[in-house]
C-alpha cells in the first residue's frame, strides 16, 4: 500500500508504530558581540565550574508569554502533532482564560480521532489542540523579570521546529521553531528551500537569528543558557522521516530508524511497522546498535547510534548552538544541553557526544534526564552516567522524593533520621563538584506544580491528576500546603545542589501532572479568569488566578542569599540536629578555613519547638537571615525558637 506522506494523511501509517525489533545490525551566520566572555579550558571528566553556582529557572516558551501576537500558531502550524487532528475553527486560546473551560472548537460531540483510534472526548485530548502564543520576543520582554529573580541559568525546554505545543516532535533539530520567531510564513518558505542534510549550507530563519540574539542578551546578564533535545527520537514531520515514508527501504535515511517492516506497495494492507517512543505513535525512535528492552524497567546498556549518518547530524546540530558564527569563539553560543530521555540511548553514544561538545566548548554543561527504572516505586541510579566521560549532572529527582516526602508527609510521614540517610545514600560514590551542579529538581513540564505536588498526598508522580484519580485535588492548595512550599525551598536553596524553578512555581500557580502543569503564567498584569470547572464535572472551590506577591518575594530572597553565601553553594554539608520526636532538624553549610558558615534549620512539629545548634567555632557570631527572630548564642551552642512549621537560615558574621 502506498502511504501518504503530506501532514495529517500519515494517520492509517502511524497505527502500524510498534515496540518489536528487528535485529540491529556555514553560511549566511548571525554575528554577535557578546559580553558573556570565552571559555576557559576545563577538566574533561568535571562539570563545568559555573555550574556549581547555578540557580536554574525552567522556561517553557509556549506558554512563556506572548510577546508579539502577530506570529502566534496557524491551523497549519500544528498539523502532525497528537491528537492528529485539529477542528476547521481551530483557533489560539485567551491567555487568561479558565485553565479548565473548554475551548469553544472542543464543545462539539463528534471532534473525531486521535492517533489511536480513540474518539476524541476527553480533556486531556483536547487541552493538546491549544496554543496560547508564547515565544522569544514574550521571554525577552521578560528579561529584567528574570534577572531580578535572582536566577543565572536558563532551561529552555525544547525549542526546535516542531508541531506540538512541547516540541519534543521535531521536524527539525538544527531551527527554531517557526511561531517562536518574528516570522513563520518566510521561516516556512527558508526551511522548504533548503537542504537539511547538508549542514555547511544551512540557512539561519528569522527564529534562528533571534535565538542567538535572545542567548545574547542572557550572556550580557551573566546568564547561562541550555537548550532541551531528545536525539532517541523525532517527530512524524521531521524531514528525515517524511523520506522514510515516500520511499520506504529505498530511503537514504532508512537506517536512521527502528524500522520492522516496510510497507510492501503491491499488497493493498499498510506492512509498515515501526518503533515510537513508549510506543507513542508521533515520536519514530532512533535506531541504535543495540536494541534495549526497556519496557519492564530502564537499564544503562553499551552501544551507539546505528546510522553514522545519523550521529553526524546531531554532531552537526550541537556545533550549529553552541558556536553559531563557527569562529571557534563559543561565546555567542549556548551554554550546554539538558539531554531527554538519557537512559535510553546507548553509553558509547554518550561517550562520542561529550567528546564533540566539549571539543567546541571545554565548559559546556552536560545533564541527563535519569529518571526511573521501574515506575512508581524504583528511580534510576545515575551513577554509569557519571563517570565522567558522558554528563556532568543528572536532573536530581531522588533529592525531590526523599524532600517531599518528609516536609508534606507524602504519602505518609517519614522519620527525619530516614530522611536524612536517604540524603547520604543518594550521594554515595559521586564527588562533591557533581553534587553541586546536580539539578535539583523540585517540578516540572513533567510533574505537578510544586504547590499541588506538596497539597496531595499521593505517591511521587503516581495518578498526579484527575484523569486517573478523580479525588486528586486541582483547586488552589491550602495555605498550609504553600507553607510547605517555603519548607521545601529553603531546604532547595541552602542544600548541596543547583536549586532549579519550574517557571510560574514563583508566581504562586498550581496545577496537577502534564498537562495541567502547563498553564500558561500568571502575570500580574493581566487579569484572569476565576478557575470555576472541572474536567470531569466534579464540584469544586471558585479560584481567584493571581500572582503571589509574597511567595515571589520569597524566592528572590532565598536567591539573593544562595547567591551572596558561597557555602550554601559550594559548603560541605552536616546534619548537626535530627530529632525524630521533635520533628527538628537543621544542617550545616561551611567552608573549611573561611569564615563562610551558615545553618539551615526545620521545625516540622505542629506545634513551636526550641532548638539547639552546635557550634563548630568561636571566633563568628550567627543572625537569623530569614524568619526575623533572634539566635542567642550560649557557649558553642544556638538557641532559637520557631514556631509550628517553619524554617529558618542562620548565617556566620564577624564578632
Amino acid at each position: 500500500m502506498r502511504l501518504l506522506i503530506a501532514g495529517i494523511s500519515l494517520l492509517g501509517m502511524l497505527s502500524a508504530c510498534d515496540t518489536t525489533q528487528p535485529e540491529p545490525r556555514e553560511s549566511d551566520v548571525p554575528l554577535t558581540d557578546s559580553a558573556h566572555a570565552k571559555a576557559p579550558q576545563s577538566d574533561f571528566t568535571a562539570p563545568p565550574d559555573w555550574a556549581l553556582d547555578a540557580i536554574w529557572y525552567q522556561i517553557f516558551v509556549e506558554r512563556f508569554y506572548n510577546g508579539n501576537t502577530e506570529n502566534d500558531p496557524r491551523l497549519a502550524d500544528i498539523q502532525g502533532a497528537y491528537p492528529g487532528t485539529a477542528p476547521a475553527d481551530w483557533h489560539i486560546t485567551p491567555w487568561t482564560q479558565d485553565w479548565y473551560q473548554l475551548d469553544d472548537y472542543a464543545t462539539g460531540s463528534d471532534l473525531g480521532q486521535d492517533f489511536y483510534g480513540n474518539e476524541i472526548t476527553s480533556f486531556n485530548q483536547k487541552s493538546a489542540w491549544r496554543r496560547y502564543g508564547g515565544d522569544l520576543e514574550g521571554v525577552r520582554q521578560k528579561l529584567d523579570y528574570i534577572q531580578s529573580l535572582g536566577v543565572n541559568a536558563i532551561y529552555f525546554n525544547p525549542l526546535n521546529d516542531a508541531p506540538s505545543l512541547h516540541k519534543y516532535d521535531a521536524a527539525s533539530w538544527h531551527h527554531i521553531d517557526r511561531n517562536f520567531g518574528p516570522n513563520p510564513s518566510a521561516d516556512v518558505t527558508m526551511m522548504q528551500e533548503e537542504d537539511p542534510l547538508n549542514s555547511d549550507n544551512w540557512i539561519w530563519t528569522n527564529a534562528d537569528r533571534d535565538f542567538v540574539e535572545l542567548v545574547d542578551e542572557f550572556h550580557q546578564r551573566d546568564i547561562r543558557v541550555i537548550m532541551d533535545f531528545s536525539w532517541n527520537h523525532t517527530g512524524i514531520n521531521f524531514w528525515a522521516w517524511q523520506d522514510v515514508l515516500q520511499k520506504q527501504a529505498s530511503s537514504e535515511f532508512a537506517e536512521w530508524y527502528w524500522v520492522k517492516q516496510f510497507d510492501d506497495p503491491d499488497t493493498e494492507a499498510s506492512e509498515f511497522e515501526y518503533r515510537g517512543w513508549l510506543g507513542v505513535h508521533s515520536l519514530p525512535e532512533i535506531r541504535e546498535t543495540e536494541y534495549a528492552d526497556h519496557s519492564d524497567r530502564t537499564f544503562a546498556f553499551e552501544g551507539n547510534i546505528y546510522s553514522e549518518q545519523a550521529k553526524e547530524h546531531i554532531f552537526a546540530v550541537a556545533s550549529r548552538w553552541l558556536d553559531p558564527n563557527g569562529d571557534g569563539d563559543p561565546s555567542d553560543g549556548v551554554d550546554g544541553f539538558r539531554l531527554d530521555v538519557a537512559a535510553e540511548l546507548p553509553l558509547g553514544f554518550w561517550r562520542e557526544f561529550r567528546a564533540h561538545v566539549r571539543s567546541i566548548n571545554p565548559e559546556a554543561y552536560l545533564i541527563g534526564e535519569v529518571w526511573w527504572e521501574k515506575f512508581p516505586h524504583e528511580l534510576l541510579d545515575p551513577a554509569p552516567y557519571l563517570e565522567g566521560d558522558m554528563f556532568d549532572a543528572h536532573m536530581n529527582y531522588r533529592w525531590y522524593r526523599i524532600a517531599r516526602h518528609l516536609i508534606a508527609n507524602a504519602p505518609d510521614e517519614l522519620a527525619i533520621s530516614s530522611a536524612v540517610d536517604r540524603l547520604e545514600d543518594i550521594k554515595q560514590g559521586l564527588s562533591p563538584e557533581q553534587l553541586m551542579s546536580f539539578m535539583n529538581m523540585s517540578a516540572s513540564h513533567d510533574s505537578p506544580r510544586l504547590s499541588t505536588s506538596l497539597y496531595n498526598d499521593n505517591l511521587y508522580k503516581l495518578d498526579a491528576s484527575p484523569a486517573p484519580d478523580r479525588d486528586y485535588r486541582i483547586e488552589r492548595p491550602s495555605s498550609d500546603a504553600f507553607n510547605d512550599v517555603r519548607l521545601l525551598i529553603t531546604h532547595q536553596f541552602s542544600y548541596i545542589g543547583a536549586p532549579q524553578i519550574w517557571a510560574g512555581d514563583e508566581m504562586g500557580m498550581w496545577g496537577a501532572d502534564d498537562p495541567h502543569t502547563r498553564k500558561p503564567l500568571i502575570w500580574p498584569e493581566f487579569e484572569f479568569d476565576t478557575e470555576v470547572s472541572h474536567p470531569f464535572g466534579a464540584s469544586r472551590p471558585h479560584d481567584e488566578v493571581r500572582f503571589d506577591e509574597s511567595l515571589h518575594r520569597y524566592y528572590q530572597q532565598l536567591s539573593a542569599l544562595r547567591n551572596q553565601r558561597p557555602e550554601l553553594r559550594r559548603g560541605e554539608v552536616e546534619h548537626v540536629l535530627v530529632d525524630d520526636d521533635a520533628r527538628t532538624w537543621g544542617y550545616r553549610r561551611w567552608i573549611p578555613g573561611t569564615m563562610q558558615d551558615s545553618y539551615a534549620v526545620f521545625n516540622l512539629a505542629d506545634e513551636s519547638r526550641r532548638v539547639e545548634l552546635p557550634l563548630a567555632t568561636e571566633a563568628l557570631d550567627y543572625q537569623n537571615a530569614l524568619s526575623g527572630g533572634t539566635v542567642e548564642r550560649r557557649d558553642n551552642v544556638l538557641v532559637l525558637t520557631l514556631s509550628p512549621r517553619s524554617s529558618t537560615i542562620i548565617l556566620s558574621k564577624a564578632r
